[in-house]
């Protein structure tokens, strides 16, 4: 166990002496550089790191920045096979993808994922196993838990998503999500399906939350960054940048700005709590 603890002191003070180097200059320190960097993965992450790539590629346009999507398994992978630079995740690396890839990790932010219904759906609170019996189906009708006579409607993630991952794990507890879910993309999509459909229930990242959606109380916990912060909800995860082996260049300068003082805001902004 110290020899473990000895070992994470180690890599903390590594991640922290790269980001003090690679931070210290903000958006100067991009001055005089040129070249590509290509992001992919996590889809909670995107709002950051767009928002990220504008302000770089606006003070020096020599630097080509894309972004996208997939699921943190898909950012996992890509990094892993050098298809990307940046991989990103919203959970950790596994044991057997380092293995594989020899990956290192670097979060930037702390997110909740929350339970999701229509914006205009009655049900204003709902229990850890009401929502589990829910994606169950062993719940079926909303009427079972507060709401009005309907068919509940499921809308899920696939299994490459850090998003389901998490909710999946800390919430339904590893439980059986019924084969009728509709399975849809991205964040932004699960957004969109639920706030379309009166009946649907689903699960984004907090930092999408907005008024087309409504997130039900948990356990009588109000779903919101602070509460996932303060550690009373507890539905969340870090959110991860990727790179294979050690970054370096342009790379290593894009990750020390997200990690930077310069950046907080828009981590912020975007709904999520810095990790710095």
């Amino acid at each position: 166990m110290k020899k473990r603890m000895q070992i994470a002191a180690m890599l903390l003070a590594g991640v922290l002496c790269f980001c003090g180097a690679a931070m210290a200059d903000g958006l100067d320190a991009f001055k005089g550089k040129s070249g590509t960097i290509e992001i992919a993965g996590g889809t909670a992450h995107i709002p950051v790191m767009k928002e990220a790539a504008k302000r770089i590629m606006t003070a020096n346009p020599d630097i080509r920045i894309t972004v996208a999507g997939g699921g943190s398994g898909v950012g996992i992978q890509k990094v892993g096979e050098s298809l990307v630079d940046i991989g990103n995740s919203g959970r950790p690396v596994s044991e057997a993808e380092n293995a594989k890839y020899g990956l290192v990790s670097f979060p930037f932010a702390v997110d909740g994922v929350a339970t999701v219904v229509a914006a205009d759906n009655p049900v204003e609170e709902l229990t850890a196993e009401q929502i589990r019996k829910i994606f169950a189906g062993e719940i079926t009708n909303w009427k079972d838990v507060g709401g009005k006579d309907a068919a509940i409607h499921l809308y899920t993630r696939d299994e490459a998503s850090g998003t389901r991952a998490v909710y999946w794990k800390k919430l339904l507890k590893k439980g059986a999500i019924a084969p009728s879910a509709n399975v849809v993309a991205s964040n932004g999509a699960m957004k969109s399906a639920v706030s379309r459909d009166p009946d649907a229930i689903g699960y984004v990242s907090i930092g999408h939350l907005d008024k087309t959606v409504k997130a039900p109380k948990l356990d009588g916990i109000v779903v919101t960054q602070e509460t996932a912060k303060d550690g009373s909800y507890p539905v969340v995860r870090k959110l991860y940048m990727n790179t294979k082996g050690e970054p370096s260049g342009i790379v290593k300068l894009f990750i020390g700005y997200v990690m930077g003082p310069d950046c907080v805001d828009a981590i912020i902004d975007s709904g999520y709590i810095p990790t710095h």
